[in-house]
């Protein structure tokens, strides 16, 4: 025997200092269930997706098609992928006014790297800059609720617009029609008429653009957040999903500012131009007492 083999440890057994055979089997079999997941299953040469292979997905499904696997436990249909992607599609971008975007653009200034800036946009997506997808579909469905108990839809809604003195998704502070609302909801009409869904969201959301245009001297039509919330809760999904599918979305274009304004070399730019400078409002010059 080598001297190499003689320094080879040797197994630990029931009878040495370390674990028992059954104490490390529990610890094994405790550490294996810490992290368990019912969403991908890993092996060596093997990764599969809900059972899906891997290799049996690519190529074969979109990128749409295995989010809505990974989120919902199957494959959808070819009509569900499509409602799905054209609403996020629609998402991707409003232009670098958006805080989101803005800070992903500074960021990518300052010396970090593009998953940095990335991150930076994507941390600002809250309740008041990003959360009004979720926060329309959460209306959405405490009028369909309501409905449900044997009201009118319209009175539903009545009663739902009496609690709320803001409707998420409905009118825009830049549009006066939201370009995207129209595609959007023809797409979710077709698939109402050809059964792939309901339509009980649109026709929620529907009631409420006309009780609104009823209450103002303009009509307050439904804006991106309002139509993506229809097809989020026209394909089950829920608020809280709904809201991470618009992050999901709005990722997209917050990488390609972020891209962008990192190409240009630009170093350390703020929020407004050098030449302005923010209005003071404190005090006027003074001097520190003696």
């Amino acid at each position: 025997m080598s001297g190499r083999d003689e320094k080879r440890p040797q197994p630990v057994t029931s009878g040495s200092s370390g674990h028992s055979g059954a104490s490390g089997a529990a610890e094994s079999a405790e550490s294996a269930a810490y992290w368990a997941t019912g969403l991908v299953r890993i092996q060596p040469g093997e990764i599969a997706l809900r059972g899906y292979p891997i290799e049996e997905l690519i190529g074969r499904f979109s990128f749409v098609d295995v989010a809505w696997l990974m989120v919902r436990g199957e494959l959808p249909t070819k009509a569900e992928s499509r409602l799905l992607e054209a609403a996020l599609t629609a998402a991707v971008d409003h232009g670098p006014q958006a805080p989101s975007i803005a800070a992903a653009r500074m960021a990518a200034t300052c010396g970090v790297g593009l998953n940095n800036a990335v991150a930076t946009g994507v941390n600002l997506l809250g309740d008041v800059h990003g959360g009004a997808g979720q926060q329309c579909l959460e209306v959405l469905d405490d009028v369909l609720a309501r409905a449900r108990e044997g009201r009118p839809l319209s009175t539903a809604v009545e009663a739902v617009l009496a609690e709320h003195r803001y409707v998420p998704g409905f009118g825009h502070r830049f549009h006066p029609r939201d370009p995207r609302r129209d595609p959007l909801l023809e797409l979710v009409e077709q698939a109402r008429d050809d059964g792939v869904v309901a339509g009980d969201h649109l026709a929620a959301a529907e009631e409420i653009e006309l009780h609104l245009a009823e209450k103002s001297t303009k009509p307050i039509p439904m804006n991106i957040d309002g139509a993506t919330a229809v097809i989020y809760g026209e394909l089950g999904f829920t608020p809280e999903l709904a809201r991470g599918l618009f992050v999901l979305s709005r990722s997209v274009g917050i990488l390609a500012h972020a891209w962008e304004e990192q190409q240009a070399g630009t170093r350390i730019k703020g929020p407004v131009p050098r030449s302005v400078l923010a209005d003071y409002t404190g005090p006027d010059l003074r001097h520190p007492p003696d």
